[in-house]
This record gives C-alpha cells, structure tokens and sequence, in this order.
C-alpha cells in the first residue's frame, strides 16, 4: 500500500525541492551551532585544568590538555567553515529559484556540486552531505559525485606538528602566567616529586576532561 501510495504522490516541484533543502541546511547550520558551544564550554575547564596543572608544577599534564584545547580549537574552526559553505549553498539554491521558474525545472550549478563535494569530506557532516548529493544529483542540480575520502587532517602528520607548535603558545598564555603569579617559595616547593596517589587522581581527572572534549568534538 505505501508503495502505490507512493506512486500516487505528487513530485514536489522545484521550488518546493530548493525550499525543503534550504529549510534542512538551516538545521545542520543550527546543530553546528550547538556543538560549537559545547566544545567552546569544555574548552573553558579545560583552561581551568591547565591553570591547575601549572600550579602543581604538573607540565606533563597541561602539556597534553593543551594538546587537546588546540585540536579543539582547529576543530571549531573547520565547523565555522563547513558552517560558512552551508550557508553558500544556501545561497546559490535560493538564486535558483528564479531560473527554475522560467525554464521549469533545476539547472546543474558548478558552484554547488563544488561546496557539496568539499562538505562530503568533512567528518561531522559526511553522512549528511552524502544524503544531499544523492537528492540534488536526482533533481539535476549537481553531476553525481564519487568520493569516500573522509577529511582526516587533525590525524596527519603535518597537523600534529601544527598542534605540537602550538602547544607551547597555549601553555605561555595559560600555565605560564599561572605559575608566574605564584611565590618563588611555592614554585619551589612544586617542584618537588609529587605523592603517587596524588597521580593517580590526577591522570583520572585528566582522561574525564579529556574524554569529555573528544566528546563534544565527534
């Protein structure tokens, strides 16, 4: 029965095609938004971790929340991107409006195909993207595309250099003015070794806080 009832529905027509699209990147631009704001909350305590670890004269442990702040960061970025292509989309659906009105249907547009290609690659919104090409190839707005590459830059090599750069700039900003502030008798005694419970609590706290960023990140 759903597939006579199927058959029966009408087509939407284009301007109902490009309304439907628009509406759906909208919501993606929204839940970019949202993760954005988690990742940016985490962000904080993890800057309240680093502050703590300098004051225990802790570097191994601010080193790598510093680690993990930067991919954050780098990853914040990349969402603000995708976030910014969307919207470019968007755009250029909405300019096809007017030439679907007077040929009747959706022309191919080189400029979609290349966004939608480049968003496919995007891990956070892969699977999303993938949806949208297979709709537009179907409707004629874009060529079908064939590509599985998944963007995997904040595993590389030449990233985890970039990150391992700046690192250090995170930790002058944050652990460095930290340990700065404290009395050169407290500095002294930090440095002495540490109570192994003591680490063991620690590297607990650092993997909660650490787990909880990649979290948000995924």
């Amino acid at each position: 029965m759903e597939k006579v009832m199927g058959i029966l529905k009408p087509k939407p027509n284009p301007q109902q095609l490009l309304r439907e699209w628009q509406r759906r990147l909208r919501q993606e631009c929204r839940n970019i938004e949202r993760q954005i704001r988690d990742i940016q909350r985490e962000e904080k305590n993890v800057q309240k971790a680093i502050k703590e670890a300098a004051k225990r004269n802790d570097m191994g442990s601010a080193k790598a929340l510093a680690r993990e702040l930067v991919r954050s960061k780098k990853t914040v970025e990349r969402l603000y991107e995708n976030k910014a292509q969307m919207n470019s989309i968007s755009m250029h659906l909405g300019e096809s409006v007017a030439i679907a009105r007077t040929v009747g249907h959706l022309s191919k547009s080189a400029e979609v195909m290349k966004l939608v290609n480049n968003l496919m690659k995007a891990p956070e919104i892969a699977m999303t993207m993938q949806e949208f090409s297979k709709e537009m190839t179907k409707a004629g707005v874009i060529e079908e595309v064939v590509n599985d590459a998944v963007d995997s830059a904040l595993d590389s090599e030449d990233i985890d250099e970039e990150i391992d750069e700046e690192v250090d700039k995170v930790l002058t900003a944050i652990a460095g003015e930290t340990a700065a502030q404290l009395p050169e008798a407290v500095r002294q005694k930090l440095k002495q070794p540490a109570q192994a419970v003591e680490e063991e609590d620690d590297e607990e706290d650092l993997e909660e806080i650490r787990a909880r960023l990649a979290k948000v990140r995924s």
